[in-house]
């Protein structure tokens, strides 16, 4: 046991996954390219099944596809003989997990998918197996050891499924044009949640804006700084558009003859901004330093956002 060595343990383990892994993306092909295409055009959902650690691996990828706006749900295979048969539906694409394809459990789901002409996607490392013959489609894992060998512990194997499940979701979001936005609705909690909200959602609207002209006197531009609270006001010119900020900084920088001179002398002119539909993570960062974004639409205020707002929706 003084040999152990648990560090080059993991490098040794993670090494043998990470090849595995890279003969896998290299071995994507046609076949990948039809089962992408078969998901997106199933009118029903996509049921993956499996027993073991293959089902614990398709329930992680029906949970990634449900994330990402494809409608998905497990049925483990033991259950499936029991009555939950009856959760897959005509319209759905069945995806089968199994390393040896010889899993005797998932026969019930592959004769129901055979019966009703169900697509049937297989996920296995051997296509010349009971599993490979019966699907419509075979995603065959690379030849690879198990990173537990001699043991043949599912490790490596396990990891290919799994990552091929992550490369099937992604295809098929990136085919459908699936953005942030989409992504928010699914998400609308915790810290992910909150940073995929709009800007648009949780800044103040125009009667909390704090404008003044360029020709303002710094004495009422100091009246509606503490009137609105912001610790800044807005500097528009004749046709509304946004063209400096006055903030505590300028007031401190001009604050000899400060009340001689107007909001045009004292403001900065290059005031940080977001637009409404930008996200509260993007503007988190735009905020990191100044504290208050003018929110604008062609260049004109139509709202204000404090970094407390973002702190007080979650993003942070």
């Amino acid at each position: 046991m003084s040999d152990f060595d648990a560090v080059a343990t993991g490098r040794r383990v993670l090494g043998v996954e990470a090849d595995a892994l890279a003969r896998l993306a290299a071995s994507l092909g046609e076949d990948f390219t039809r089962a992408v295409e078969t998901l997106a055009a199933a009118k029903g959902r996509v049921v993956l099944t499996g027993v073991g650690k293959s089902g614990h691996v398709g329930r992680k990828i029906a949970s990634t596809l449900a994330s990402t706006g494809e409608p998905a749900l497990f049925v483990h295979a033991t259950e499936a003989a029991h009555g939950d048969l009856g959760m897959i539906g005509v319209d759905d694409v069945v995806v089968a997990l199994s390393k040896s394809g010889e899993t005797r459990e998932l026969a019930p789901i592959i004769g129901y998918a055979k019966r009703f002409s169900i697509p049937l996607i297989a996920i296995t490392a051997v296509a010349d197996s009971a599993l490979g013959h019966a699907a419509d489609i075979v995603l065959v894992l690379p030849e690879a050891p198990e990173a537990a060998d001699p043991l043949d512990a599912p490790t490596t194997s396990t990891t290919l499924q799994m990552a091929l499940g992550d490369a099937l979701a992604v295809a098929l979001l990136e085919r459908r044009g699936f953005t942030n936005s989409h992504f928010s609705v699914l998400h609308p909690g915790g810290k992910l949640g909150a940073g995929l909200r709009l800007v648009g959602d949780l800044m103040h609207g125009l009667d909390a804006l704090p404008l003044v002209t360029p020709e303002t006197p710094m004495a009422e531009a100091i009246v509606m700084m503490s009137a609105k609270r912001f610790g800044c006001v807005g500097v528009v010119d004749p046709t509304g558009r946004l063209i400096g900020i006055v903030t505590d900084g300028d007031i401190r920088r001009h604050i000899d003859g400060l009340l001689d001179h107007a909001a045009g002398e004292v403001m900065t002119r290059t005031p940080r901004v977001a637009a409404p539909d930008t996200l509260a993570a993007e503007a988190m960062q735009l905020i990191a330093g100044v504290t208050v974004l003018f929110v604008v639409e062609d260049e004109r205020p139509v709202g204000i956002l404090s970094m407390h707002d973002l702190l007080r929706a979650g993003v942070m």
